[in-house]
């Protein structure tokens, strides 16, 4: 049997943009994909804070160094630029493995840079 358990989080990042006119996805600058071990175009789960919204799309990476998070296409109806959102993706993992594994996580303040990186919840360097 697998079970699905968080691999990594973005905790609070600032929609920059929105925009209609692309496919559907969410770019993310690569660094805040590389410093949380989430891939490009790997599936993730968007928790919009700000207005309850929750999607499903897959992860675009973004120039380096943009600081971009922005929502594509009709995921674009789901938020606003300055939106809070957590961005997580998952693994599937045998229960044994889930026990042993801690998701990575990155925390952002309110200008999207990283205040905090995680391993579970032990604190990891910047």
């Amino acid at each position: 049997m697998l079970i699905e358990i968080v691999k990594s989080k973005i905790h609070r990042a600032r929609l920059t943009h929105c925009d209609l006119d692309y496919e559907g996805s969410l770019e993310i600058d690569i660094e805040y994909l590389e410093k949380c071990g989430m891939l490009p175009y790997e599936k993730i789960l968007v928790v919009n804070a700000t207005n309850g919204e929750r999607l499903e799309t897959y992860a675009i990476p973004g120039d380096r160094g943009s600081g971009v998070f922005r929502l594509n296409g009709a995921a674009a109806h789901r938020g606003s630029p300055g939106n809070i959102v957590t961005i997580m993706s998952f693994a599937l993992m045998t229960p044994e493995e889930a026990k042993e594994h801690l998701p990575d996580i990155v925390v952002l303040n309110d200008r999207n840079e990283v205040v905090a990186r995680r391993k579970g919840r032990k604190n990891l360097p910047l």
